[in-house]
């Protein structure tokens, strides 16, 4: 018997042609942003790959576009990356391409908030991380079916992590080690136009904990900064005038958690002793440096966002579907060996 040959993705376009996934998005729907150079490799790449979409010629032959469109705040994220392949993976059994639309900026916002916008002439909606309803009074403007994935409406079908929970199982997890325990707060608004509740659940649920805990948490414990690792590296520095070592760090993400390390690191600090750090996110890089996590499954995510708009747009009209994920707490070097006592998550 033949072997089925798999057809390409859109993310394997992107990293061969040396790209993030909007460009490649661009491209397919005819940008007239993309500079001819890169249009020119972009198309190349695809006729290399085999990646040939054509939703038009299909929505003449069956009525539909055979495309999905994604709005996600960025692109070039390693959760958003992972998010994606989670996505496509589902939608490409069905041979479903994606129309990718990072907001970006107010202004981008603003344009894909009209009626008329592409992304909501595509044969589904796939809505990443914020929940746009509330500028179109509760409800997006399209007839298609529409899913949300890393945040929650109970008017639409979701998928979400539950990252309170994970905030809770920081705070009992770092209890546990001797030293002042400190948090770091990721700014989440980075322009007014998007909301997001995502760190502060976190901090809300390890601040619970911490309370429960007998350890009440204080606003001097808790340091805001940008999701970068120079935040992270910022953040120890402030802790470290707070208190002597050990300290015991929730970083909030992954990414800010590897700037602590850095920062330990250059100070000469023994990491998993004199600081301990635990991250958020579960990265696949976490596993080598070391860095102890709360792993969200971020692919399985997409993937059940992706089989509810499948469900949606094949004709199922039940009540909206919340799905909940919980994160799982994975302990490495970062953190080193907690004392013996109950852990209850």
């Amino acid at each position: 018997m033949r072997e089925k040959t798999k057809k390409p993705t859109i993310l394997e376009v992107a990293r061969r042609a040396g790209v993030g996934l909007g460009t490649v998005s661009r491209v397919l729907n005819n940008h007239p942003a993309v500079r001819p150079e890169t249009r020119a490799r972009v198309l190349q790449v695809m006729e290399e790959l085999g990646y040939t979409p054509n939703p038009h010629a299909r929505r003449i032959a069956g009525g539909r576009s055979y495309t999905v469109a994604v709005l996600l705040p960025f692109v070039g994220t390693e959760f958003y990356k992972r998010l994606l392949e989670g996505i496509e993976a589902v939608l490409l059994e069905k041979r479903y391409d994606l129309a990718i639309f990072p907001l970006l900026s107010r202004a981008r916002l603003e344009r894909y908030l009209k009626n008329g916008s592409l992304a909501y002439q595509t044969d589904g909606l796939l809505l990443a991380s914020y929940d746009l309803t509330e500028h179109f009074g509760g409800r997006l403007p399209t007839d298609r079916p529409v899913v949300l994935v890393d945040t929650r409406n109970e008017r639409y079908d979701s998928v979400y992590l539950d990252n309170r929970l994970g905030g809770r199982i920081a705070g009992e997890y770092l209890a546990r080690f001797p030293g002042p325990v400190f948090a770091i707060r990721i700014e989440e608004e980075t322009d007014q136009a998007f909301q997001k509740t995502t760190f502060r659940e976190r901090i809300q649920g390890f601040r619970e904990a911490l309370e429960a805990a007998g350890k009440p948490f204080t606003e001097r414990q808790l340091y805001t900064t940008r999701l970068s690792a120079e935040g992270g590296r910022l953040a120890l520095r402030h802790f470290l005038e707070q208190a002597s070592p050990p300290l015991n760090v929730f970083a909030g993400a992954d990414q800010v958690a590897l700037g602590v390390l850095e920062e330990a690191e250059r100070l000469g600090l023994t990491v998993g002793r004199d600081v301990r750090v635990l991250g958020f996110d579960g990265h696949p890089w976490t596993e080598e440096v070391g860095l102890s996590t709360l792993s969200q499954p971020v692919e399985a995510m997409g993937a059940r966002a992706a089989s509810l708009l499948l469900e949606r747009m094949e004709g199922y009209k039940g009540a909206p579907r919340q799905v909940r994920f919980e994160p799982l707490l994975i302990e490495r070097a970062s953190t080193g060996t907690p004392p013996k006592a109950p852990y209850l998550p």
